[in-house]
């Protein structure tokens, strides 16, 4: 497979565990099924990026199909989890507003050939790579998600069970938990943020500058 078919199938698992939490409340079957293929949807995100690095597949346009992925895997099942009643509608909003942003700033530096990971990223400072760029921190980030999105999915069943059947301190735990990790996610994807948004405003200020630069890096 390319990697861009990798990146279609990670979007297209995340719908299909939406729909297998959606179609089928309270079977403990389909909401496992569904957290496998919520599991899929993430961990096929370092696939793309893998087979693109070892097969020299790495193009500007599957970097962006790659973030696009992303934010399309994001605001689903965060948006699912919001009108579920799990997380305040707020999240999504607030992963939309971000993800907006970023990938507005990071469209602006595309066009001076700034773009992907590598040497060409628009992010230049040991900072801002370490955050956003590095292996470590886009493990972070996927494992959190990760476990986020299947905790919120697993949890959908306690929510639809009649009053009384699970003791009330206990469902309090279970629901304390979520917002937890919730909490955490939400802080991780605001501090990735940081380093775009800082270095990404030279590109709204400084037009002229980086249309220079790219033409300059286009012609050396």
């Amino acid at each position: 497979m390319t990697p861009n078919q990798v990146t279609a199938a990670r979007v297209v698992a995340a719908f299909a565990a939406v729909a297998l939490f959606t179609l089928f409340d309270n079977a403990l079957t389909a909401d496992f099924v569904a957290v496998l293929l919520t599991i899929a949807a993430i961990a096929l995100d370092g696939v793309d990026g893998y087979l693109a690095r070892t097969r020299g597949l790495a193009t500007p346009l599957g970097a962006q199909l790659d973030i696009l992925g992303d934010r399309v895997v994001e605001n689903l099942f965060f948006t699912f989890f919001a009108v579920s009643g799990l997380v305040s509608l707020w999240v999504p909003v607030l992963f939309f507003v971000r993800g907006t942003l970023t990938d507005f700033l990071r469209n602006l530096a595309a066009r001076t050939g700034r773009t992907g990971f590598g040497s060409k990223s628009m992010l230049e400072t040991w900072w801002g790579r370490g955050l956003v760029a590095s292996r470590a921190s886009r493990a972070a980030y996927a494992v959190l998600k990760c476990v986020c999105f299947s905790y919120l999915g697993l949890l959908l069943p306690v929510s639809h069970m009649p009053e009384g059947w699970l003791l009330a301190s206990t469902q309090h735990s279970l629901y304390v938990t979520a917002q937890a990790i919730v909490g955490a996610t939400v802080i991780f994807c605001l501090i990735r943020a940081v380093p775009v948004v800082w270095e990404g405003r030279r590109y709204l200020t400084s037009p002229a500058k980086t249309c220079s630069v790219a033409v300059w890096e286009v012609t050396r």
